[in-house]
């Protein structure tokens, strides 16, 4: 970790690419496990389950990974600008390839017109982390914003559900409720933190207005998701079926967000 993480901080672009081809190659790696039927017969819902699935494997790990280096070192949760530590800085880095390479797959595999607003998403959190990684600021508020990777994995998990066709499964209402749970608690009190903080903070950092514009931005996003997704799990206002994506067509393609 000593020698590994000052080469990293040499060559942060360099290092986010290998992180973002290694992501590739877990990408690659998992198509050749088992799908489910239903899943494997629509190329769309095939594209998306492998899609799912190395997301998943970011959110377990780099979820667990930003709880622990909070755990391990309060001051993380304290001084979101100047402070980080070397696990805290190769978290950042890891993170950022998986999402340059999940923003690449969309782009690569024609899904990207319909996951535009996840492309947004990738576009405004891959900014954010490079800048903490080039000028090493910012990193502990990247690790901080790394607390809804928690939420993520319920998230990912019950969309993998929804494409088995298995929403009628007492696993799966068990998942939405700690969904919406950890909904709540890391995802929207997470922002509600990093908001917080900036504003509080405002006039003591670094290009602390592009910070606050991605910050609203995200979280209007978010507020958004989180109306479908009580919408969709909750409250079904009218009595047709909700598809993968809060829509009630059947043969829609759009990028399911909920």
């Amino acid at each position: 970790m000593d020698a590994l993480v000052p080469v990293l901080k040499l060559h942060p672009g360099k290092s986010v690419l290998v992180f973002a081809l290694i992501f590739t190659v877990i990408h690659w790696l998992l198509q050749r496990l088992p799908v489910p039927k239903v899943v494997k017969q629509d190329d769309f819902k095939s594209w998306k389950w492998k899609n799912l699935s190395v997301s998943m494997v970011h959110s377990v790990l780099t979820g667990s990974w930003a709880l622990t280096c909070v755990l391990v070192w309060p001051e993380t949760l304290r001084n979101l600008h100047s402070y980080h530590t070397p696990l805290s800085y190769l978290l950042v880095c890891v993170s950022t390839g998986y999402f340059v390479q999940d923003a690449g797959n969309i782009i690569l595999t024609g899904h990207a017109r319909q996951s535009w607003e996840f492309l947004l998403h990738h576009v405004l959190v891959i900014s954010c982390f490079l800048y903490a990684l080039f000028t090493e600021l910012y990193v502990a508020g990247a690790v901080i914003a790394l607390f809804v990777e928690v939420n993520s994995v319920t998230l990912h998990l019950r969309l993998m559900l929804k494409l088995a066709g298995v929403q009628a499964s007492s696993f799966y209402h068990i998942n939405k409720l700690v969904n919406i749970v950890t909904y709540a608690t890391f995802r929207l009190g997470t922002q509600f933190y990093l908001t917080w903080y900036i504003v509080h903070n405002y006039t003591k950092l670094d290009q602390g207005l592009f910070f606050l514009v991605a910050m609203m931005m995200m979280n209007v996003m978010i507020m958004i998701y989180c109306h479908r997704l009580l919408r969709a799990d909750f409250f079904h206002w009218n009595k047709r079926p909700v598809m993968l994506n809060g829509t009630q067509n059947n043969n829609s393609k759009k990028f399911p967000c909920d």
